[in-house]
């Protein structure tokens, strides 16, 4: 009886696990695939989407994320990075367990989007994302919508 306890056990964390790694594993693929831009940005209740409308963003497999302001002189794209990890170690079901990480080291409004953003949903074309902050409690909304 223990045995076959132990072993559906084994089984259902084994699932959980590969449940998991598949949702990392279309998230990654999905958003290393075209060029997206910033269709809502909602930072604690004030919309600022209209900061982000010149920007296209490239994710890259490699883990680096490139920002281009179309509207800037300088050609070279803002470099970031990027990843998708698991922020709970009960490795369930749960969507809202994968964070998408993104982080841009330099003084402008592209530090804003600095965050471990908790997943909401994805499609092909759209990935929304929701931070809680931990000091103020305020919530920040992102959506990313392919091009």
């Amino acid at each position: 009886m223990k045995t076959t306890l132990l072993s559906l056990s084994l089984l259902a964390l084994l699932g959980a696990c590969s449940k998991w790694q598949s949702n990392q594993k279309q998230i990654t693929n999905i958003s290393t695939d075209g060029t997206w831009v910033v269709s809502s940005y909602i930072d604690d209740g004030d919309d600022e989407t209209a900061d982000f409308a010149t920007f296209r963003f490239d994710f890259l497999e490699s883990g680096v994320l490139n920002a281009t302001d179309l509207l800037s002189s300088n050609s070279n794209p803002y470099a970031g990075s990027w990843s998708v990890t698991d922020s709970n170690s009960n490795d369930d079901d749960n969507l809202a367990d994968l964070d998408f990480n993104i982080n841009f080291n330099v003084s402008n409004k592209l530090d804003d989007l600095s965050d471990d953003w908790d997943i909401i949903s994805y499609t092909e074309t759209e990935i929304k994302l929701i931070d809680v902050s931990g000091g103020n409690g305020g919530t920040d909304y992102l959506t990313l919508t392919k091009q």
